[in-house]
């Protein structure tokens, strides 16, 4: 556990500003009472935590409820055990509200937790907890893949033995690669439409169903049917997606009572369930079925899995076994697909809360896109900005504007946070020095330096200031990042090529960043880009953007609404099948002044 904990101490650093942080976990022996056993507070090869920080984060784990202490520079001078004047704990806790550790920060000078400290502090926590359930749950389909891997072996020795008959041991061998293989194929899927996709193909496999399904419990007695993306929908799915634990059905039945139901014919599903059932059975082509819970930790069961077959069938021992068995493989990979699916859609929310809406300038156009990754487990540090220099009014700009495209570096949800900071920093830096783009990035590279942040990656950031006749003066800096395209109203388009070196931590220069100018004719349209729209794996970056030139003097020449221009680019270079996120920022200066 140790490298997830030590990541979650680090963002605890950066985003409270603390000096160190802390995370315990509770171990607990047979017949020994529950304790905390620091797992992560100093560089390695450092002392033991002092005594009093064992006491505080005790007392966390005593009273389960979030701690701030500051003590005072008096308490501090007289005592020198007070080494860390300010502490602020909050537990962790596990799916049934189980005591998992504390997550704390402490700083060797004393000050007073706000309440955002609080609030954040209990967001990282409630992280770090997802973090170690999901943890904990790799671990446990990790045993079951052992468990299966003996059973594997326990039934080839078998077949040495005279006194069991040949079929016998042929089919125990069957079953036993089956669970192997379920065990395997369950344990490395990723979200919910391929537990249910796995599943559907591990069962047909070997049991020949002519159906198969999965229910899941969701809140206040409600299932619901998991249906296969790639599939289209059965009648039982399109006309009964959702029903109650409640209900007549024989799933339904399983889920409720925690056992294995089956109905071995027709004439048992008419006498014993509901005719609903009988005529949606019928509807489907089906005859017999076996519905087996799926257990829970957190309650009864969390739904039912269903194998369906089209004649008479009477499930027997040893099939009852094998679907038992991976019933309990599906339940570990639903509840590990949930807790991800849950972690990536947060993720993408505060990726996606981050994007700005895009101020109404008169005499511009502006237009922007952001699409993720097609593999929707890596979250980005992407990002585009348009915002109103002092000067400009607040509900309709009338006067400087500032414009940003950038891309942290990372594929994760540190690199989503840290984008989210540098965001924020430029903006308050364009406030406060709004004289030049170069001094705007100068003050975050600054920041960076003195708080330790972390933030690394390229960026564009640039100016634009009304001139007469309709004209707008560009004026801008990059660091590093994919250079910019300017198409001309009558002559072409060029790339913005100057540039100099890109954010790094610790890489603050004596000397300020160039900024270029360009006058932007009416007519004129300028696009900012990431990577994720000119580099792919197999194909030539130069020639990409080569093309994406192409697009934008065509935009110019047929007068292409913006956002229509920004879809072309994403649909013909971004690829059908991105791994990296892509955003677009364009520009266009109006053909016709206001007031002309």
């Amino acid at each position: 556990m140790r490298g997830p904990v030590e990541r979650f101490a680090r963002l605890t650093v950066s985003v409270l500003g603390a000096s160190n942080a802390v995370v315990a976990l509770t171990t607990s022996l047979p017949g020994r009472e529950q304790r905390l056993e620091v797992a992560e507070s100093q560089p390695p090869g450092a002392p033991e935590p002092p005594p009093r920080l064992v006491r505080q984060l005790r007392r966390v784990a005593r009273e389960e409820c979030l701690i701030a202490e500051d003590t005072g520079p008096a308490a501090v001078a007289a005592d020198p055990e007070v080494n860390h004047p300010a502490f602020l704990g909050v537990p962790l806790q596990g799916e049934r509200g189980e005591l998992l550790g504390v997550l704390a920060a402490v700083d060797a000078a004393p000050r007073t937790w706000s309440a955002q400290d609080a609030r954040d502090l209990e967001d990282l926590a409630g992280a770090c907890a997802a973090e170690l359930r999901l943890r904990a749950s790799e671990a446990r389909a990790h045993d079951a893949r052992l468990g299966a891997e003996r059973a594997r072996h326990e039934a080839e020795e078998e077949t040495g033995r005279a006194h069991v008959g040949a079929r016998e041991l042929e089919s125990r061998l069957v079953r036993s690669e089956l669970l192997l293989r379920a065990a395997e194929q369950l344990a490395d899927t990723s979200g919910l439409d391929d537990v249910r996709r796995t599943v559907s193909e591990l069962v047909s496999g070997d049991l020949k169903p002519a159906y198969v399904g999965l229910v899941l419990r969701e809140r206040d007695g409600v299932l619901r049917r998991a249906v296969d993306a790639a599939s289209t929908p059965t009648p039982l799915e399109r006309e009964m997606p959702l029903y109650s634990v409640s209900d007549d059905w024989p799933s339904a039945q399983a889920a409720r009572e925690n056992l294995i139901v089956s109905v071995p014919d027709r004439r048992t599903l008419i006498q014993e369930y509901d005719p609903r059932t009988v005529a949606v059975f019928d509807a489907m082509g089906l005859c017999s079925a076996v519905c087996v819970p799926l257990p829970s930790s957190r309650r009864p069961t969390s739904g039912a899995l269903v194998a369906a077959w089209d004649e008479p069938h009477a499930i027997g021992v040893h099939e009852r076994a094998v679907l038992t068995a991976i019933a309990g493989y599906t339940a570990l990979a639903v509840e590990r697909a949930l807790h991800l699916d849950e972690r990536i859609s947060v993720a993408r929310q505060l990726q996606q809360a981050m994007l700005t809406d895009l101020p109404r300038v008169p005499g511009l156009e502006l237009a922007a896109l952001y699409r993720p990754a097609d593999d929707q487990e890596m979250v980005g540090g992407d990002w585009y900005d348009a915002y109103p220099l002092p000067g400009a009014t607040a509900d309709e700009v009338r006067g400087p504007l500032a414009i940003t495209i950038g891309d942290v570096t990372g594929h994760n949800t540190r690199a989503a946070t840290l984008m989210g900071q540098a965001r924020s920093m430029l903006r308050q830096a364009d406030v406060e020095r709004a004289d030049s783009p170069a001094s705007a990035l100068a003050s975050i590279e600054r920041a960076n330096d003195l708080l330790g942040t972390g933030i690394s990656g390229t960026l564009v950031h640039a100016h634009l200031i009304p001139r007469p006749g309709g004209r707008w003066l560009l004026r801008w800096t990059n660091a590093g990042h994919p250079l910019p395209l300017l198409a001309h109203p009558h002559h072409g388009t060029e790339q913005l090529s100057q540039h100099s070196w890109l954010l790094y931590p610790g890489l603050v220069p004596n000397r300020e960043r160039p900024v270029h100018e360009r006058v932007l004719e009416p007519g004129a349209v300028l696009l900012l880009y990431t990577d994720g729209l000119v580099e792919h794996r197999g194909r030539d970056s130069d020639v990409l953007v080569k093309e994406a030139a192409g697009h934008l003097t065509r935009a110019v020449a047929e007068h292409t609404p913006l956002p229509r221009l920004l879809d072309v680019l994403a649909d013909s270079l971004g690829g059908r099948e991105r791994a990296d996120d892509l955003a677009l920022l364009a520009v266009r200066v109006d053909d016709i002044p206001e007031g002309a």
